[in-house]
């Protein structure tokens, strides 16, 4: 009996076990190579709330420097990302998420 029960098992480790454990792998690895929707979301969202803070600031700037002709903003040294390429990104993960 034991001759018969362990050339099955191993068969089935084989064919059956080892390709499960491969493709659910390969699986999890594709889902967790992008963002999910969810997180699509939330980046559009933050996208939006830090264009409104900016809008905001740039207010507040100005109101500033017309009461205080002295006053200066500080400078931000970073660069800006042009408005095309936010567009353009924002598009893409559009496209993204009506591919899903």
């Amino acid at each position: 009996m034991e001759h018969v029960v362990v050339p099955i098992f191993v068969c089935g480790s084989i064919f059956i076990g080892l390709p499960w454990v491969v493709f659910h792998y390969i699986t999890q690895w594709k889902k967790s190579g992008s963002l999910s929707i969810e997180d699509e979301n939330l980046l559009d969202e933050l996208h939006d709330l830090a264009r409104r803070l900016d809008d905001r600031m740039n207010t507040i700037e100005r109101i500033i420097a017309a009461d205080n002709p002295g006053w200066r903003p500080r400078v931000v040294e970073a660069e800006p990302i042009e408005d095309r390429e936010i567009e353009r990104r924002a598009d893409r993960s559009r496209d993204r998420r009506r591919d899903h």
